[in-house]
């Protein structure tokens, strides 16, 4: 009688991330099954990078984008991948306001912020600790502004990109001030994958996800055209600018100002007491 073979069970890994053009484009050889994954069989969670955030700290997902600075609080649980960062070089979170304000104004304003454990939450407070603000989502920043909820707001995502067209005023780009302040690129969110998994899962996950942004930059036309769904009324022009601000070889591997960016700006948090303890950041190998 001959024997039938069974196929090995296959691990299912979930992957949560935000319901953003960037994301999608990044992850969009995983979503559509475009790569071999092995015995891994990875499963999408699309949420807000708030809720990604507070998911994290009680280590729900398996793999999951993170705010770097919320990654100071679940370093315990997860590591950094070393594929998957946002990382702004001389740009980054835009500060802005209905009314023209400078950066001295900014302890007067009542500002949106899109959450208490973001980095452009973070990079802000270490700009200037004396701030009054409001957490709104990140979607509903620039409605919160334009009504007079909010005195200013701090965009991330495609908000940085076309609030001059709704008459907003820029105070502040904090991935500028970032790069002059240090030189450095300004980390936004990253990858993390549960410090729990298997070794050979971990490694396994790792480079799935660097061969799904990889394909991605190969197959930009496609990959882009599967993003537009989550592109919030972009158009294609204003999508690809926004992508390729997020999505580039930097997302492919840090580097090594990319990994110090992340030290650095924990480092800050840490020194000027809004992050209550040192980090110590580790990546996959």
């Amino acid at each position: 009688m001959q024997s039938v073979k069974t196929q090995p069970e296959k691990q299912i890994i979930t992957v949560a991330h935000s319901p953003d053009s960037d994301d999608a484009f990044m992850f969009y050889a995983l979503a559509t099954h475009k790569l071999d994954t092995g015995n891994i069989q990875f499963e999408h969670v699309l949420q807000d990078i708030q809720k990604l955030n507070e998911e994290a700290t009680r280590g729900t997902y398996e793999v999951t984008a993170i705010s770097f600075h919320a990654y100071a609080y679940v370093a315990d649980k997860y590591f950094l991948l070393p594929h998957g960062a946002s990382i702004g070089d001389n740009y980054g979170p835009v500060l802005v306001s209905r009314q023209p304000e400078t950066a001295a104004d900014i302890s007067n304003l009542k500002i949106a912020v899109p959450g208490t454990l973001t980095s452009a939450f973070l990079a802000l407070r270490i700009f200037n600790p004396d701030i009054k603000f409001e957490v709104v989502p990140f979607d509903q920043i620039i409605e919160a502004v334009e009504s007079g909820a909010c005195d200013a707001g701090l965009l991330i995502h495609e908000g940085q990109l076309f609030y001059e067209a709704k008459g907003l005023h820029k105070i502040l780009d904090l991935g500028e001030w970032w790069h002059e302040e240090t030189g450095l690129p300004l980390p936004m969110g990253g990858n993390a994958i549960r410090r729990d998994l298997k070794p050979e899962i971990i490694r396994q996950a790792s480079q799935c996800l660097r061969d799904s942004i990889r394909y991605s930059l190969d197959h930009r036309e496609d990959a882009l055209q599967y993003a537009m769904q989550f592109a919030r009324d972009m158009d294609p022009e204003l999508a690809d600018r926004f992508v390729a601000m997020w999505v580039n070889e930097r997302t492919l591997d840090y580097d090594e100002r990319g990994r110090e960016g992340v030290r650095r700006l924990l480092a800050e948090g840490f020194a000027r007491g809004i992050i209550p303890y040192a980090v110590d950041v580790q990546f996959v190998q």
